[in-house]
C-alpha cells in the first residue's frame, strides 16, 4: 500500500514538473517569435537589435548567483513560484510596451526571472530523477521544447490573423497562470541538499569546467537560433510567415529530446555528443549555402536535432558532481550557458551588420564543431577519475 502511494506521488510530481517545463518553453517561444515584430515596430537594424538582445543574457547573469543561493537555501519549488510571478509580469510588459525604456525593463525582468525559474525546475528534475530507474531528464526538456512548439504555433496563428501582440501575450500569460496554479501543490517538496551548497572559489573544478564549455557552445547555437531564426526566414529566405523556421527548429528539437533518454542509453553519451555536432554542422551548411525555402527548412530541422540532447545530457552529468550539490552544479554550469547567450545573439547581429546574415550563421557552425573536442575532454576526465578511485 505504501509502495503504491509512493508510485502515485512520483507520477503526480512528474506531471506537475512537466507542466512547468511546458510553460517555460511556451513563454520563451512567445517572446522569441515576436522579436521580428519588435524589430519592425521600433525600426531597428541588425546591430541595434543585437544591442537590445544583449539585455537578456546580462539580466540572466545577474540572476545566476541569486538563483544558486535560493535553491541551496530553500526548497526549489519556492524560488520557482516567486520567479514564475516575475516571469509572467515581464512577458506582459513586453506585450504592452510602447517605448524602448519600458521594453528594456520588461526584457530584463523576464530574463532575470527565467534564469531563476529554469534553475529551480532543473534542480527539481535531478531530485525527481532519483525516484526513477530509467532516465527521465530528456523527457522534461522535450516538454520544454514542446511548449516552445506550441508557443510558436500560437504566435504564427496570431500573426496570420493579425491579432495585436498585447492581446496575444495577455492570453498566453492568463493560460500559463492557470496551469501553474493548478500544478504547484503537486511539486516535489523537501528537496534541499544538505551538502555541496557553497560555491568554492579558487582553481575551477575541471569536470564542471568542461561541462560548462559544452553548454556554452550549445547556448551559443541554440540561443542564436531562437533569436535570429525569424529574422533569417523573413530577410534571407523572404518568407512572410517568418515564424516557420523557428517552428520547425522547435518541433525537431522537441521530438529529439523525447527520444534523447533512449538514445543516450543505446549509443552512450559520448557518441550522442558526436552525432549532435554532425547534425548542427550539416544543418548550418545547408541553410547558408542554399538559402531557399525547402533547404532552409531541412537545415533548421537538422540543427534542432543536433542541439536537442546537449543540455539535458550535460545537466545530467552535472548532477553527478562529487564537489557540488545538483542545484549548485547546475547553477555553475548555467553560468557558461549564459555567457553563450550573452555572446551569441549580439555577435550574430554585429557580423550580419558588417557582412550579411548568412555569413553570421557561420558562428553556429563553429559552436557545433567545438562540441567534439570538449566532449572528448569530459569523458577522458571521467575515465581518469574512475581509474584513480580504483587504485
Amino acid at each position: 500500500m505504501q509502495f503504491a502511494l509512493l508510485m502515485e506521488n512520483r507520477k503526480k510530481q512528474r506531471l506537475a514538473l512537466s507542466t512547468y517545463f511546458f510553460i517555460s518553453g511556451f513563454f520563451f517561444a512567445t517572446w522569441a517569435s515576436r522579436i521580428p515584430s519588435l524589430k519592425t515596430f521600433f525600426d531597428l537594424n541588425e546591430a541595434e537589435l543585437g544591442n537590445l538582445l544583449i539585455t537578456m543574457p546580462v539580466s540572466s547573469m545577474i540572476g545566476l548567483p541569486i538563483s544558486g543561493w535560493l535553491v541551496s537555501r530553500f526548497e526549489s519549488r519556492l524560488p520557482l513560484l516567486a520567479s514564475f510571478v516575475l516571469l509572467a509580469l515581464g512577458l506582459l510588459g513586453i506585450g504592452f510596451t510602447e517605448n524602448m525604456l519600458s521594453l528594456v525593463i520588461s526584457i530584463s525582468v523576464f530574463a532575470f526571472a527565467m534564469r531563476i525559474f529554469n534553475i529551480s525546475i532543473n534542480t527539481q528534475s535531478l531530485s525527481l530523477q532519483k525516484k526513477f530507474k530509467r532516465k527521465i531528464i530528456g523527457s522534461f526538456h522535450g516538454l520544454w521544447s514542446t511548449g516552445g512548439v506550441a508557443g510558436v504555433a500560437v504566435s504564427t496563428l496570431m500573426i496570420k490573423l493579425e491579432i495585436p501582440m498585447f492581446y496575444h501575450i495577455l492570453i498566453i500569460v492568463i493560460a500559463g497562470v492557470i496551469a501553474a496554479t493548478a500544478s504547484f501543490a503537486f511539486l516535489l517538496k523537501k528537496d534541499r541538499s544538505s551538502a555541496g551548497n557553497k560555491l568554492r572559489l579558487g582553481k575551477p573544478d575541471k569536470f564542471i569546467l568542461y561541462l560548462g564549455l559544452l553548454v556554452f557552445f550549445a547556448a551559443l547555437c541554440e540561443g542564436g537560433m531562437f533569436d535570429w531564426s525569424g529574422v533569417y526566414f523573413r530577410e534571407v529566405v523572404n518568407e512572410d510567415i517568418f515564424t516557420l523556421g523557428y517552428l520547425i527548429f522547435m518541433i525537431f528539437m522537441a521530438l529529439s529530446r523525447f527520444y534523447s533518454d533512449k538514445i543516450m542509453e543505446r549509443l552512450g553519451m559520448q557518441k550522442t555528443y558526436m552525432y549532435s555536432s554532425f547534425f548542427i554542422i550539416s544543418g548550418i551548411l545547408l541553410m547558408t549555402i542554399l538559402p531557399n525555402f525547402w533547404a532552409a527548412l531541412v537545415g533548421f530541422c537538422l540543427v534542432g536535432l543536433g542541439v536537442a540532447a546537449v543540455v539535458p545530457m550535460t545537466f545530467l552529468l552535472a548532477g553527478s558532481s562529487e564537489k557540488y550539490s545538483p542545484g549548485m552544479a547546475i547553477s555553475i554550469v548555467t553560468t557558461y550557458a549564459i555567457a553563450g547567450m550573452l555572446l551569441g545573439p549580439p555577435l550574430v547581429g554585429y557580423i550580419a551588420h558588417l557582412f550579411n546574415l548568412r555569413i553570421s550563421f557561420g558562428l553556429f557552425l563553429v559552436a557545433g564543431l567545438m562540441l567534439i573536442p570538449v566532449s572528448r575532454r569530459v569523458f577522458r576526465f571521467r575515465e581518469s577519475q574512475l581509474a584513480s578511485e580504483e587504485t
